[in-house]
């Protein structure tokens, strides 16, 4: 209990990996893609007690952050979804079909996700960007921050792609793993514009990973976003990240937990 209380980011990613991991060999079970969720409900109350499972709640529900946030949340996944296509027509990949069926599917399968802590949005986020992004911006400055998450939350998803069909074959694998690595800098930007709004991520995560991806294009895109919101918002990922982004769990001391 000590060792959890003085290392609690380092607790949160043990737990994560292996409760994700932990029934891999189980066909039955498999991958739990909810797994940095539980590893947060593990963690926050042997460290922080019921003030950080309020502060995380509270990020969940965060909806008051201005209709532009929204909009971005919304609009950045969809914008790169239709370049991707236009992209993809105009390398004569072809277009893909869309229908009244097809919007309906997404539109329940969105509901579904967005209060399913066994998929993927709802699953994540709390995990990483309620506990391990405000843990380490704690520390360092927002892009370093995001260059530390980016490959954890990568190797993390490297299980999906085994157990999924094709997702071995380069164009989903070197492309899967290169945009998942570049959306987390895009999630860790929105976070800190938002207050630290875990909920708009999972909106954002819900619209950009329910429509299927198009390999080398789909990466390249979503790189440009990632290096441009660096490059012309450079002032936000240096320093320190806004308060409500770096409320977080602090190593404990004698019994003593602490709220930064």
């Amino acid at each position: 209990m000590a060792a959890v209380r003085r290392h609690p980011l380092i607790t949160f990613w043990v737990l994560t990996y292996a409760i994700s991991w932990g029934f891999l060999p189980i066909e039955a079970v498999g991958f739990i893609a909810g797994g940095p969720f539980i590893a947060a409900l593990i963690v926050i109350p042997l460290t922080q007690g019921l003030s950080g499972l309020r502060e995380l709640g509270s990020r969940l529900i965060r909806w008051r952050v201005g209709w532009i946030w929204w909009a971005l949340a919304i609009g950045v996944p969809l914008g790169v979804h239709l370049v991707t296509a236009g992209l993809n027509v105009a390398a004569e990949g072809g277009l893909p079909s869309l229908s009244f069926t097809s919007l309906t599917t997404f539109l329940m399968m969105f509901a579904v996700r967005m209060v399913n802590p066994a998929d993927g949005p709802l699953g994540e986020h709390p995990g990483w960007n309620g506990v391990a992004l405000p843990g380490l911006q704690a520390d360092h400055s927002p892009l370093l921050s995001a260059m530390i998450l980016a490959p954890l939350v990568t190797i993390w998803h490297v299980p999906l792609f085994f157990l999924e069909e094709g997702g071995l074959e380069p164009p989903f694998l070197v492309g899967g793993l290169v945009t998942t690595m570049a959306v987390t800098f895009w999630y860790t930007w929105l976070f800190n514009h938002t207050a630290g709004s875990v909920l708009l991520l999972v909106v954002a995560h819900n619209i950009e990973g329910d429509i299927p991806a198009q390999g080398w294009i789909y990466m390249g895109v979503w790189l440009a976003v990632a290096i441009g919101l660096v490059v012309f918002d450079w002032q936000s990922w240096h320093g320190t990240a806004p308060a409500p982004a770096t409320t977080v769990l602090q190593p404990a001391y004698e019994g003593e937990s602490r709220v930064r």
